[in-house]
């Protein structure tokens, strides 16, 4: 049994856990302390219910340990610093804070005895993290001695399995991506003084509003040859959850939209049948909230310009389809280090 410990206990460590517990690996893993600084009243309550993922399934309780989640009572703590936890009995950490994204403070968790530690941050410098990892891409190669290990972005895991196939099967000259994004809890509900940057300082819910992003470095990380030839943009739109990609990508072969497309249609009913979908129907946003896959490839979409120059939309649950992911990677990376699970 894998023991996990969730730190952060806000949108995607609450995720984390409904997502555990609603996929069926209960039989494999079990989260055994959360640490979340907010009070354990509202913690159990935004487990039970949720704006955007609805009721929670089971039965969530207050118990003098912590909370009771159908059946399995987790130990909360509310601790402001590493430090100030109990990791005790931990096999891996789930870091879903957004707070330790850079070596220094990620290695506080490990000075204190968790042995290891996912990261739901980028970590984009080169020596952050041990590994980076974007499930159907290289889980698979997580070394058994890594100790702190990134689980990339939602965006990063939406697209790189997408553009991996495309250049296996026409080649890759450059990209360019406009992240479609939902509404984020860093930015202010109405206008307010919230951030340097005075973009988002506007209303969430009555603006589009243009974000930095970090995308085209995290494409690079895994497709090295691609280092200067993507751009990406980034976009807020007004919506409580699910995002897309509209992506432009210039081919090295020549190509059409039903190659393309059944390209995509074969990957998602082999090799990565669990992390890519593919639609043809009349979908909106609203349609793939909960949905668990990476990237679902709207094939209405789809159109070559030329013969060479790809247009293509990826939708994607920007929460729960992260979530899974992370769990997906701790279970992978725990079948490569040795620990007490049984």
């Amino acid at each position: 049994m894998l023991k996990l410990a969730i730190n952060g206990y806000g949108r995607i460590g609450r995720c984390v856990l409904r997502a555990l517990y609603e996929s069926g690996r209960r039989s494999r893993v079990q989260v055994v302390a959360i640490n979340e600084p907010s009070d354990l009243e509202s913690m159990v309550h935004l487990t039970r219910f949720d704006s955007n993922h609805g009721r929670f399934p089971g039965t969530v309780e207050r118990v003098k340990q912590g909370m009771r989640v159908d059946g399995d009572v987790i130990r909360v703590s509310h601790a402001t610093e590493p430090e100030g936890a109990d990791w005790s009995g931990v096999d891996l950490l789930l870091d879903c804070s957004g707070s330790f994204g850079d070596r220094a403070t990620a290695e506080r968790f490990i000075a204190v005895g968790v042995p290891r530690l996912l990261v739901s941050n980028p970590m984009f410098s080169e020596h952050e993290a041990d590994f980076t990892a974007v499930m159907g891409v290289n889980h698979d190669r997580i070394g058994a001695d890594a100790r702190i290990v990134s689980n990339a972005s939602c965006t990063t895991n939406c697209i790189v399995p997408v553009l991996s196939l495309l250049d296996e099967a026409f080649g890759v000259a450059a990209a360019s991506i406009t992240t479609v994004h939902s509404a984020m809890n860093d930015q202010p509900v109405l206008d307010g003084y919230h951030r340097t940057d005075l973009r988002r300082t506007r209303s969430a819910m009555h603006s589009i509003v243009p974000v930095s992003t970090g995308l085209a470095r995290g494409i690079e990380r895994f497709m090295p040859h691609l280092a200067g030839r993507v751009q990406a943009h980034h976009l807020r739109v007004p919506t409580p959850n699910v995002s897309a990609l509209d992506t432009c990508v210039l081919l090295d072969q020549s190509a059409t939209a039903d190659a393309v497309n059944a390209l995509f249609r074969g990957a998602a009913k082999g090799p990565l049948k669990d992390i890519l979908a593919y639609t043809e129907l009349p979908h909106a946003s609203c349609d793939f909230n909960h949905d668990g896959h990476s990237a679902v490839i709207d094939g209405t979409q789809t159109q070559i310009s030329g013969d060479r120059l790809l247009h293509l939309m990826a939708w994607f649950d920007n929460e729960w389809a992260f979530a899974s992911r992370m769990l997906d990677v701790a279970e992978a990376w725990s079948r490569r280090f040795a620990t007490r699970l049984d």
